[in-house]
């Protein structure tokens, strides 16, 4: 009787490793759902993944968490920022439309 065993591809390698090497080297997953009845689309549906470590997806050229305010206090400054000059813009037309 031969001896069988099965070999699983995940042999020698740890759950860590594998986590790790999908961090390094990024993973997306993309799908496209579409709900149509008699020709005209009801329902359309765009579903994009990224899985990557921080630094691979900054390497990307992907950095939304940054200018997000509710992830990032950077980005709050900045939108307290943007407020405060838009309405020392506001102020500045309302000056030259008095002047003119």
């Amino acid at each position: 009787m031969s001896d069988q065993r099965m070999v699983h591809s995940t042999e020698g390698s740890s759950l860590a490793d594998i986590l790790e090497r999908v961090l390094d080297k990024g993973i997306i997953i993309a799908g496209d759902i579409s709900i149509s009845l008699v020709g005209v689309e009801l329902l359309n549906i765009k579903v994009r993944l990224l899985i990557a470590s921080v630094d691979k997806a900054i390497e990307m050229g992907i950095n939304w968490w940054e200018s997000d305010p509710k992830l990032s206090t950077k980005a709050h400054l900045l939108e307290e920022e943007n407020r405060l000059l838009r309405e020392r813009l506001d102020r500045l037309e309302a000056r030259l439309e008095v002047a003119a």
